[in-house]
């Protein structure tokens, strides 16, 4: 008996991929960690909490949470920007099973919304966040992250519409 992924319920497709979303999210975790081994996550993790105080937001009276020193835990940003980029490349792998598996539109946006926003939010990672040497660019990530947000639920928008 051969098995036709494509004539399978929509449930047992949004399963299956759901499954292999898992699997490839903690094969994802487990290389990031077998990469980084040697910089001591854990370590550096509790130091990054631990280093956080109230800072003001340059050019406003608002003060919010920053790292005391954000050019000490560059280690952490290269893992975080590790691990925004494996999702993107993942949500890549999971929007062409969708195409091949024809899920429906609104799955197939929602993943979209999601690669827009873990592929670029690796690009703030990298560009505010890897490089960084003052307090005010923590703030600029931030608002690069609610930004990307944005982005990706306007693709989102723009891929429902489309069909319409």
């Amino acid at each position: 008996m051969k098995l036709n992924m494509q004539t399978l319920p929509e449930r047992k497709k949004e399963n299956l991929l759901t499954g292999i979303y898992l699997g490839f999210f903690f094969v994802l975790l487990a290389v990031i960690y077998y990469v980084n081994v040697h910089t001591n996550i854990w370590s550096n993790f509790v130091a990054f909490i631990n280093n956080f105080i109230l800072a003001s937001v340059p050019g406003t009276s608002l003060y919010l949470p920053a790292p005391n020193n954000p050019a000490y835990f560059t280690p952490l940003y290269g893992i975080a920007f590790q691990f925004c980029l494996g999702l993107g490349v993942m949500e890549i792998g999971i929007l062409a099973l969708r195409v091949w598996l024809n899920s429906p539109l609104t799955r197939k946006a929602e993943t979209i919304e999601n690669l827009v926003f873990w592929l670029g939010t690796s690009y703030i990672v990298l560009t505010y966040l890897v490089n960084i040497s003052i307090i005010s660019e923590w703030f600029v990530f931030w608002a690069g992250v609610i930004v990307i947000g944005g982005l990706s639920l306007v693709a989102r928008s723009f891929v429902l519409m489309a069909n319409r």
